[in-house]
C-alpha cells in the first residue's frame, strides 16, 4: 500500500534551464564561514573522493573515512571501459541532449528526467576536470581524446584509458583529495567502517565507525553527512564487486529513517569470466568496451560441442546481431544479458559448464591488426588468460551475466539529500540518474557529477537554510551514547552466538535464494518463495552463526557476519520491491511482464513512479512511498534496439 508521495524538489523551468537557475537560486556561504562548517564524507571512491576534494578546497573542515587501508583502493578502481561525456570529438552527431536522451531510455524511462539532464549537462566539465589533472586518457592520431562505443548509444562518447580507466580516474581524484590532506583540511581515516547513522532533532549529525585494526568503537560528529558508499551486489554473495563492498552504511541509514528506493533495481553485467566452481568468492568483470570488437556467438546447433574454433561460420548463431541489427553487439546490458540467459537456456551454452556464450575477436585481429587490439584491451587480454589459461588472441572468450551494479540506493530528492535534514548521498549510494538499467561508462560519470559538481553546491544551501551549526552537538551528546551502545551490543550478539555454520556458508545460501528468485528473472511464486526463504535463513543466522575471534583488534569473519546481518534485511526488501512492481523494466524481467518477442512490458500507467521504502521493523513490513515520475522532454515509448 502507498502510504504518500514524496517531492522530489526538482526546480521550477525548462529542463536545460533548470540548474543554472537553481544554482543561482541556492544561499551561498561566504568563503571566511566555510571553515566554521564540519562535513564527514563516508567514502572515498569517485563520489567521496571528488566530494572531499572539492569541499576541502572551498574551505570546508572535512573529516574522510574509508574502510580501506588506502583510500586508493576504493572499488571504483575497478571500473574499466570508460566515462560518458558528450563533447563530440568524434563529429557523429553527439550532444548533452542525445546523452540525456539515450541515459533515459536506457533507463527504461524510470529515472528523474531532472537529475538525468544535469548528469547530461556537466559531463563535459568532468573530462575537463580529469584532464587538468594529469588523467591519461587514450589520444587518437591528432591529438585529440578518444572515444569508444559503449551499449544503449549509436555514437562514441566514452573516454577511456585502455581498460583501466576507473582506476585513472580515482588516482585523479585521489591527488586532489590528499592534497588537502596535506593542508590539514581534510582529516584523513582509513580502515573505519561505518556501524551507524546518528540524529540529533531529527538532523544527520555524525557517525559510528569500528577501527578494524584495533576493534575500537568511534564517534565522530559534524554539520552533515555524505554517504559515498558504492552499491550492494554483494548481497548475491557472488559479483564483481569488491570482497569488501557492502551495504551497511547505507542500510544504518535506512534503519534510521532514510527512505530506501527501488532495492530491486540490479544490474547483470552481460560479459563477465562465468563461475567455474562451487568455492568461488566473486566474478570477474570484463568490460563491456569489448563488445566494441567482439562477436557474441553461440553454436545453431545445441548439440554442437565442437572447440570453437572448429565451428565454421555458417554453423554460428550471432544472436545480438540477428535480434538487433540497429545495435547489434552493443545493446544495453539488461538486453544483452537476458539474450545469454535465453541462449544458455535454449541448451546453447558453451565451454564445460555449458553455462557461457562466446565473445570472439577473430574478425577484429583479421581486420585491424593484433597490435591493435592489444593497445586497446590487452590488459583485459592479460586478465582473462591469467583466470582461464586461454588466449583470447587464438580462441574466443567465454563470458556469462553477473551481478554487478545496483540502480537501487538510498532516495534523494534534486539536491541529492535525502529525507534525512544533512544526509546527503552521492554516487552509486543513491537510486537517483540511471532508472531501471544504467548504460555502460555512466557510473564514473555520475560519481563525479555528484562529487565535484553537484554536491559543493546543494551542501551550501542546506548549511545556510537549515543553520544545523546552531546547534551544538558534541560526541557526548546521548545520541552518540545510545548509537555507541547499540554497535557494540550487536557486534557482543555475533560473537555469542556460537553455532556451527561460518558467515560465509549464511553468504553463499544467501546468495542461492537471490539469484534464484530474484536474479535475471522473477516471477510472483519465486519473489514469494525466496522472501520466505531469506526469513527463514535469518532466523538462523542469528542462532546457529559461528564468529571466531573477538572485537578487540583485527577480525576480518567478525567485519563479514556484521554485514551479511544487513544482507539478510536488505535482501528481502529487494524481494518484497520486486514483488510489488509488477511490471518488467530494464534490469527488473517479471516473467509475467513480456512482449511476444520476450523483452521487458513496462506498465506505466500504474509503475511511472519511485518505490521509496520505509523501515519499521526487521520483521515488520516497510512501508511503500512513491515519488511519480514525469517524463515532459522524453515520451514513453516501448524501448526499442532493432
Amino acid at each position: 500500500m502507498t502510504i504518500k508521495k514524496l517531492n522530489g524538489n526538482v526546480p521550477e523551468g525548462a529542463i536545460h534551464e533548470k540548474w543554472e537557475k537553481h544554482k543561482f537560486n541556492m544561499k551561498l556561504v561566504n568563503p571566511a564561514n566555510k571553515r566554521k562548517f564540519n562535513v564527514i564524507v563516508v567514502g572515498t571512491g569517485l563520489a567521496g573522493a571528488s566530494a572531499a576534494a572539492s569541499l576541502a578546497e572551498l574551505g570546508y573542515n572535512v573529516q574522510s573515512f574509508c574502510i580501506q587501508d588506502s583510500p586508493r583502493r576504493a572499488h571504483s578502481i575497478a571500473a574499466q571501459g570508460g566515462i560518458n561525456a558528450a563533447k563530440n570529438y568524434p563529429n557523429d552527431g553527439d550532444s548533452p541532449w542525445r546523452l540525456f536522451y539515450d541515459t533515459v531510455k536506457g533507463g527504461d524511462y524510470r529515472a528523474r528526467e531532472a537529475n538525468v539532464y544535469r548528469l547530461a549537462e556537466v559531463a563535459n566539465n568532468i573530462i575537463d576536470q580529469c584532464v587538468a589533472q594529469g588523467v591519461p586518457f587514450a589520444r587518437d592520431y591528432g591529438g585529440y581524446l578518444s572515444n569508444r562505443s559503449f551499449g544503449g548509444a549509436q555514437v562514441s562518447r566514452t573516454f577511456y584509458a585502455r581498460g583501466q580507466t576507473g582506476q585513472q580516474l580515482l588516482l585523479g581524484a585521489y591527488s586532489a583529495m590528499m592534497k588537502e590532506v596535506n593542508k590539514g583540511k581534510i582529516k584523513l581515516y582509513a580502515r573505519r567502517e561505518m556501524l551507524d547513522l546518528v540524529l540529533v532533532n531529527n538532523k544527520a549529525r555524525g557517525i559510528i565507525t569500528r577501527n578494524v585494526v584495533t576493534g575500537e568503537i568511534e564517534r565522530y560528529a559534524a554539520d552533515a553527512v555524505l554517504l559515498c558508499t558504492g552499491g550492494y551486489g554483494n548481497v548475491y554473495f557472488l559479483s564483481t564487486n569488491a570482497m569488501a563492498s557492502n551495504c551497511s552504511a547505507a542500510w544504518r541509514a535506512h534503519k534510521r529513517g532514510a527512505y530506501f528506493a527501488n532495492p530491486c533495481y540490479t544490474q547483470i553485467h552481460p560479459t563477465c569470466i562465468p563461475v567455474h566452481g562451487d568455492h568461488q568468492s566473486k566474478l570477474t568483470l570484463m568490460s563491456e568496451s569489448l563488445r566494441n570488437d567482439g562477436r557474441v556467438w553461440v553454436p545453431k546447433d545445441k548439440d554442437d560441442k565442437r572447440a570453437p574454433n572448429e565451428i565454421p561460420e555458417d554453423d554460428r548463431d550471432y544472436y545480438l546481431e540477428r535480434k538487433y541489427p540497429s545495435f547489434g553487439n552493443l545493446v544495453p546490458r539488461d538486453v544483452a544479458s537476458r539474450n545469454a540467459k535465453q541462449a544458455v537456456d535454449d541448451g546453447k551454452g558453451v565451454g564445460p559448464t555449458s553455462v557461457a556464450v562466446y565473445l570472439d575477436f577473430r574478425d577484429a585481429i583479421k581486420r585491424d591488426g593484433k597490435d591493435t587490439i592489444a593497445a586497446k584491451y590487452g590488459n583485459l587480454f592479460d586478465m582473462y588468460e591469467r583466470i582461464t589459461d586461454d588466449d583470447p588472441y587464438q580462441v574466443p572468450m567465454r563470458i556469462y551475466p553477473a551481478v554487478h551494479y545496483t540502480m537501487g540506493g538510498l532516495w534523494v530528492d534534486y539536491n541529492l539529500q535525502s529525507n534525512i535534514p544533512g544526509l546527503f548521498v552521492l554516487g552509486e549510494a543513491n537510486f537517483s540518474d540511471h532508472g531501471a538499467n544504467r548504460l555502460g561508462a555512466s557510473a564514473l560519470m555520475q560519481g563525479l557529477a555528484d562529487g565535484y559538481f553537484v554536491a559543493p553546491y546543494t551542501l551550501g544551501n542546506y548549511f545556510v537554510t537549515d543553520k544545523p551549526e546552531q546547534e551544538k552537538v558534541t560526541i557526548d551528546s546521548p545520541e552518540f551514547e545510545k548509537a555507541h551502545k547499540e554497535s557494540r551490543e550487536k557486534l557482543d550478539k555475533l560473537l555469542s552466538i556460537n553455532g556451527s555454520k561460518t558467515t560465509d556458508d549464511f553468504h553463499r545460501e544467501l546468495g542461492q535464494i537471490m539469484w534464484e528468485y530474484v536474479g535475471m528473472a522473477r516471477n510472483e511464486e519465486g519473489l514469494k518463495k525466496g522472501i520466505s526463504e531469506i526469513k527463514a535463513l535469518r532466523e538462523q543466522f542469528w542462532k546457529d552463526l559461528k564468529v571466531t575471534g573477538d572485537n578487540n583488534n583485527i577480525n576480518t569473519e567478525l567485519e563479514k557476519a556484521n554485514r551479511v546481518a544487513d544482507f539478510l534485511e536488505l535482501g528481502e526488501l529487494m524481494a518484497r520491491d520486486a514483488l510489488e512492481r509488477r511490471e518488467s523494466c530494464g534490469g527488473h524481467f517479471r516473467d509475467e511482464s513480456q512482449t511476444e518477442e520476450n523483452e521487458a512490458l513496462r506498465d506505466d500507467e500504474n509503475f511511472s513512479h519511485v518505490a521509496a521504502w520505509e523501515f519499521q521493523g526487521v520483521d515488520a513490513e516497510p512501508l511503500r512511498h512513491i515519488e511519480e515520475l514525469q517524463f515532459e522532454n522524453v515520451a514513453l515509448t516501448q524501448r526499442s534496439y532493432k
